[in-house]
């Protein structure tokens, strides 16, 4: 316990100040244009998910501390060039395991649990966890299903996400003139 900081605090400034994060920068999102040197990493996909996220979750009146935390991790394990890598990732896994694929969201919570801290992981709290395991919509809509967020803040947060995506995708691409 910290005398200070909320558990919650402590959890996104573990993530923030943690090497995955500031992987985030180097990692790039869905559309690149190699005239223009403004596309998005996941790094500001991660800051807008977390305004956005935050914005709503003061609107609700919920946790934002909370909010913030989980929309700050939700992307730590995912891999470079999107939803792309993640299935490039997939094929490779599935010549050894068959009925197994790659899911930045569980490879998100690795990261958080074991990767981190050479091995140690960041010691978060359940609700931020559990947030970051299951922000992913995969091939489902966004309704409300018992495999979702437990709270109501991580809930929040996935639909943050699918909110920053869609509408920077649509920017990068205009921009790219796609």
């Amino acid at each position: 316990r910290d005398p200070v900081r909320t558990d919650f605090q402590r959890d996104r400034d573990r993530i923030i100040h943690c090497k995955s994060f500031r992987r985030l920068k180097h990692k790039t999102q869905v559309f690149i244009d190699p005239e223009e040197d403004h596309y998005r990493t996941r790094l500001t996909h991660t800051l807008e998910v977390a305004q956005i996220a935050r914005t709503i979750a003061r609107a609700l009146r919920l946790n934002e501390d909370l909010t913030e935390a989980i929309a700050l991790g939700h992307d730590l394990g995912h891999t470079p060039f999107g939803h792309a890598g993640e299935a490039a990732l997939s094929e490779v896994v599935r010549e050894f395991v068959p009925d197994m694929a790659f899911r930045h969201s569980e490879q998100s919570l690795r990261v958080v649990d074991v990767l981190e801290k050479r091995g140690q992981g960041l010691s978060l709290t359940f609700e931020v966890r559990d947030g970051i395991l299951h922000h992913s919509k995969g091939n489902a809509d966004l309704s409300i299903d018992s495999k979702g967020p437990a709270t109501f803040e991580g809930k929040v947060v996935k639909i943050s996400d699918r909110v920053a995506y869609i509408n920077h995708d649509i920017d990068d691409a205009v921009r790219a003139g796609i």
